[in-house]
């Protein structure tokens, strides 16, 4: 019994030996992180090597769709919509996979469905969110390992760049900088919005700052609001109170009680008559 109890410890010591062992990926994943414009682009992916095969038309064989990559699908992240190809494609995650239709021309379709590991079992083309046609380019040397990459940026674009072997092509997108940077312009040259007034407002009554300027900012934010809720009511009635003007408080704090009745909310009925307790009121 010992003996075999000894043979069972040794084993278990070599399996965990072994376990512990990492050897290399035969197609190691990599990682691509750009900014192009103000969008935040990712690219996760496995890279695969020759190693002395033929790879389009024949590993690859053309006619099928390939995963663009190796083991788990390609998968692409845009932080904002964009347009690919002059197709518009969504913000969020797609994987990229590859109908090889000649030497000279692919079809690289981003698919919005990312839990697969290698092409669809099942494909739906109502996954594909857009379809870039492009043409193949040959180069005059050999790339042993595949690359994905970003290039060509400029403030408003670039491309998707896969080359391997010794096929290059090149997927044109556009990112939204203009509307993004238009639209903070517009915001700032507008002015504060009523949001921006009352969080300053009631910041400055939470620490204690200059109550007149909250008075100030929290009336301006009420007057841009079609119709205030009883929580922001509720605010302004204690930045009167702190204000010294009581009898504004008082009136505020009545308005913001019938709301919240008439919304149901018991919290904040409570809280505005425990306000107009303390100020007399009832």
């Amino acid at each position: 019994m010992k003996k075999l109890f000894l043979a069972c410890a040794v084993f278990a010591m070599t399996f965990t030996t072994y376990a512990q062992i990492e050897t290399p990926q035969p197609s190691p994943f990599s990682k691509v992180e750009q900014k192009v414009g103000l969008t935040d682009i990712t690219i996760e992916y496995s890279r695969p090597s020759v190693k002395g095969r033929t790879i389009f038309g024949d590993l690859e064989p053309f006619g099928g769709v390939w995963r663009t990559g190796a083991n788990k699908n390609t998968i692409i992240t845009f932080s904002d919509d964009v347009t690919i190809a002059g197709q518009d494609v969504k913000a969020g995650s797609y994987a990229m996979f590859t109908k090889l239709n000649s030497a000279t021309q692919w079809d690289v379709m981003f698919y919005s469905d990312t839990n697969n590991w290698g092409t669809p079992r099942n494909w739906d083309d109502s996954k594909v969110a857009a379809t870039a046609k492009v043409d193949v380019h040959a180069i005059p040397f050999n790339v042993e390992t595949m690359t994905i990459d970003i290039n060509n940026i400029s403030a408003t674009g670039g491309t998707i760049d896969i080359i391997w072997e010794k096929s290059y092509v090149g997927i044109p997108f556009t990112v939204p900088t203009d509307k993004t940077v238009s639209a903070a312009i517009d915001k700032v040259m507008a002015g504060p919005s009523a949001n921006d007034y009352y969080a300053s407002a009631v910041y400055y009554l939470n620490a204690g700052k200059d109550v007149n300027k909250a008075k100030k900012w929290i009336d301006k934010a009420m007057s841009m609001i079609e119709k205030p809720g009883f929580w922001q009511v509720r605010q302004q009635s204690l930045i009167y109170a702190a204000a010294g003007d009581k009898n504004g408080a008082i009136k505020l704090a009545k308005e913001s009680m019938a709301a919240a009745k008439e919304a149901g909310n018991e919290n904040y009925v409570k809280q505005n008559m425990e306000s107009l307790k303390e100020w007399g009121a009832m």
